[in-house]
């Protein structure tokens, strides 16, 4: 079995001090049309929604439409008269709109047109992500590369940047179809062949079409995120299913596969629900999206407040179009989006200083009562930065993420920095063990995690293997 994954492309770090890895600032910035400069100094809101419970299909679609319509302009006029700098709105699909193209891009246009009645009327300024639902698991075992669902999606992210979505992001699943085992059976060889061989290859590809899309009508790639991955640990963790230390570690891994995006040439900001940002942003310096205590309505997380250390712009992940006492619920989101950026961005306003020390207690916060918030403050993300480019291969770059991610969280919990729960601790002496134990030789690996792969699950030949 030959190898075809290319070694990574960044051998340095944009950002060498924690301090720097900071919200609101990176080092290349990004400037909209509609001139929001994200990561040049202000943290933007980041809106997300979704439709209350309803069906979505052809009978429905008028009623879709409507709840959309009713959405943005609910939430661009609140954040209006809270005078935010700018918004950021995220448009990520429900499977059935990737599936039918023309139903996602009759949302989109909908969208737009309600982010240009707001700037007619306020001035708002605004930019539209585009983040299409990935539904080529729905076949079995999925088919990564072609067929109807590879199809529909590329003619959405082509239809709707064509549209004017500027970003282009994707919650990709290449790699789900094993992870998910190798998640519950706590085996984190089997993750690294999810995440930094099947994962990594699948990115590659998918990303240089999105790529060609984007410069095509010239919007960017925004970048991708580890949510079916890093997320579903966290979920799993979160209801006790596995450990918080495996969850952690796991989540050091999936920035490998992540950073493949901005390899393709994505510049930011990475999608939201990818908590590994923090680490991207240390490796790439592109402006990194970040959700936090504002994505309760999703899911549940440890890392609330320390997820904000880093933001350039702070999500809510995504809300139903559901009324409650104060509003329609994505108009509420909102609102306490604009109020935290406001925040931050008074903070950056007095200074490095006053903007540090805000950082600090966004960080001390959360990081020393669970490892998996501990695993992406500023410092650990620095140093699992530095492991994954100092790797000649993806796959290297995985184990030495996991690697590293273990000897920070065994040092932090010694030190008495980091709450681990006593049943745990072993699973960090076990997890080493493994790694000890993988072959040096990336052929070997793959070889040897092909010979224990369900072969109904999945198909080699979809990931170069």
């Amino acid at each position: 079995m030959t190898s075809t994954a290319p070694a990574l492309r960044f051998n340095r770090l944009a950002i060498e001090d924690p301090r720097a890895l900071i919200f609101g600032r990176a080092p290349h910035p990004l400037t909209t049309r509609d001139g929001l400069v994200i990561g040049g100094g202000t943290v933007y809101p980041e809106i997300n929604f979704t439709l209350p419970s309803m069906g979505v299909n052809a009978a429905t679609l008028p009623q879709v439409c409507d709840q959309y319509r009713q959405i943005i302009k609910g939430v661009l006029r609140r954040a209006a008269e809270l005078e935010a700098p700018g918004v950021v709105v995220e448009f990520e699909t429900l499977p059935p709109m990737t599936e039918h193209p023309a139903w996602g891009l009759e949302i989109v246009r909908i969208l737009l047109d309600g982010m240009v009645a707001e700037r007619d009327k306020s001035g708002l300024r605004s930019v539209l992500r585009l983040t299409p639902n990935d539904n080529r698991e729905f076949e079995r075992p999925p088919l990564m590369r072609r067929g109807r669902y590879w199809e529909a999606m590329l003619e959405l992210f082509d239809s709707g940047a064509a549209a004017g979505a500027e970003l282009l992001s994707i919650e990709s699943v290449g790699g789900k179809e094993l992870h998910d085992e190798a998640l519950v059976n706590g085996d984190l060889a089997g993750s690294l062949f999810a995440l930094c061989i099947l994962g990594v290859r699948d990115m590659r590809f998918l990303w240089t079409h999105l790529h060609d899309i984007a410069e095509k009508h010239g919007v960017n790639c925004a970048g991708d995120t580890a949510c079916g991955f890093g997320n579903t640990a966290m979920v799993l963790a979160e209801q006790r299913m596995i450990p918080r230390v495996f969850a952690a570690v796991v989540r050091a891994v999936t920035a490998v596969r992540s950073l493949v995006a901005y390899e393709c040439g994505a510049v930011g900001p990475g999608k939201d629900c990818g908590y590994e940002n923090p680490i991207l942003k240390a490796i790439t310096g592109f402006p990194m999206a970040m959700e936090g205590k504002t994505a309760a309505c999703a899911h549940l997380s440890p890392m609330g407040n320390l997820a904000a250390a880093c933001c350039d712009t702070w999500s809510n992940e995504s809300v139903q179009n559901i009324k409650l006492l104060g509003g329609m619920a994505p108009t509420c989101f909102m609102e306490q989006l604009v109020y935290d950026c406001r925040l931050m961005n008074r903070a950056a306003s007095e200074g490095p200083p006053a903007a540090e020390t805000l950082q600090r207690w966004l960080v001390e916060s959360d990081a020393s009562l669970d490892p998996q918030a501990y695993i992406i403050s500023p410092a650990a993300s620095i140093e699992l930065a530095r492991a994954i480019v100092g790797a000649d291969s993806h796959y290297h770059a995985g184990v030495a993420a996991a690697r590293r991610a273990i000897d920070l969280l065994s040092s932090a919990s010694a030190a008495g920095a980091l709450r681990i729960a006593d049943n745990e601790a072993g699973w960090l002496e076990q997890m080493a063990d493994t790694l000890d134990e993988l072959p040096q030789d990336e052929d070997t690996f793959i070889e040897e995690q092909l010979a224990l792969a369900d072969p109904e699950k999945f198909l080699p030949a979809e990931y170069e293997l």
